[in-house]
């Protein structure tokens, strides 16, 4: 995938929208202000959240690594234009990404925005 089809698929999510943070990082969030996926993060990378259980194994795989200042929250960092990943498992982690952030927002703003898993 392409940086304009990761934007466009995170755009696609529920209430996902896009905004312009710290320079040129293009910050996918949700709920207003609740991000899942950075594109353009620290230059031509690409950040999102994975499940804690799972994030030393994807910073095992080659071209992944923590994401600098948010490896602590569980997000991986790799390369936005040669992603180490297939474009399936890549749209997997991307809206797996979005569900985690959208089951911590309180019940009354999860309507409309959880995904049938």
């Amino acid at each position: 995938m392409t940086p304009d089809q990761i934007a466009a698929f995170c755009l696609a999510l529920p209430g996902a929208r896009e905004d312009l943070k710290w320079g040129s990082n293009r910050v996918f969030s949700v709920a207003g202000n609740k991000m899942f996926a950075i594109l353009d993060f620290l230059g031509e990378d690409l950040a999102f959240k994975v499940d804690n259980d799972l994030f030393l194994g994807y910073v095992d795989r080659p071209g992944i690594r923590p994401a600098p200042y948010l490896a602590r929250a569980y997000w991986i960092s790799m390369s936005a234009h040669r992603p180490p990943l297939g474009d399936d498992e890549l749209r997997q982690l991307l809206t797996r990404s979005h569900q985690l952030v959208v089951r911590r927002l309180p019940k009354r703003l999860q309507p409309g925005l959880l995904l049938d898993e």
